[in-house]
């Protein structure tokens, strides 16, 4: 177990190379303090930004963050509303200083119905920044496990369809070239902030053999000593994949 006065920065206790994180706890946040929804939301994206530094900074090479869920639908027109500003917000303000910083952003999702001003920011974010190296952002946008898989076997449908694959020769490696996130490795560590405990339909392919962490903390005041925590708890554990 790595001991509480190292640095996850130390060769003997490495910081995962790939971690996904729920951000959750925005809306109640916000309820405690007696303020509006919409500046849970707000704080949230402060959040994003204060992590992504903070990512890179203690060498996490991909880190992707779930944004908006294609559940979220469901929620008041309002809030919907404010959630895509906010994205539109996060672009506009921050894409600059993620390329200076080498940063690299990919937006996992199904972009059918967002309008049309998103998915050109989206577009070009991606185009600016699909060059850098020093990390990779993934961004799930309007995302949904079960819609990516089922995404993805409809591809291969249409391949075996057309002749090009052959329904034996489909593997789980044929399964993940297809999906929203194929190049990316699998999360080493899945972080969830708030308290619940499941995934909510995030990574559930990628995520077979990660770890899971769980924090009570809210997702707006979530900051590096939470993530160190994390990845505390992470090296502490043994990591077999089945094995023995």
């Amino acid at each position: 177990m790595l001991e509480a006065n190292h640095s996850p920065n130390d060769q003997s206790a490495p910081v995962p190379r790939h971690v996904a994180i729920i951000m959750d706890g925005n809306g109640r946040w916000a309820a405690r303090r007696h303020l509006p929804r919409k500046l849970g939301h707000k704080a949230g994206v402060e959040a994003v930004r204060r992590i992504v530094r903070e990512a890179g900074d203690l060498g996490v090479e991909y880190l992707t963050l779930y944004g908006f869920s294609s559940e979220n639908w469901k929620r008041p027109p309002e809030e919907v509303s404010d959630l895509m500003d906010l994205l539109r917000f996060f672009i506009r303000r921050d894409l600059a200083e993620l390329h200076q910083n080498g940063v690299q952003v990919r937006i996992i999702g199904d972009r059918a119905g967002l309008d049309a001003d998103i998915v050109a920011l989206i577009d070009e974010a991606e185009t600016l920044t699909r060059a850098n190296s020093r990390m990779k952002l993934l961004v799930a946008f309007n995302y949904g496990g079960q819609n990516e898989i089922a995404s993805a076997m409809r591809r291969i449908a249409d391949k075996v369809k057309a002749g090009e694959i052959e329904p034996e020769t489909v593997t789980p490696e044929t399964v993940e070239a297809h999906l929203d996130t194929a190049g990316i490795p699998s999360p080493d560590v899945v972080i969830r902030t708030s308290g619940e405990k499941r995934l909510s339909n995030f990574l559930i392919w990628q995520s077979a053999y990660a770890e899971l962490v769980f924090t009570d903390v809210f997702w707006p005041d979530f900051g590096r000593e939470h993530l160190e925590a994390a990845f505390r708890e992470y090296q502490s554990r043994e990591r077999r994949f089945g094995g023995r």
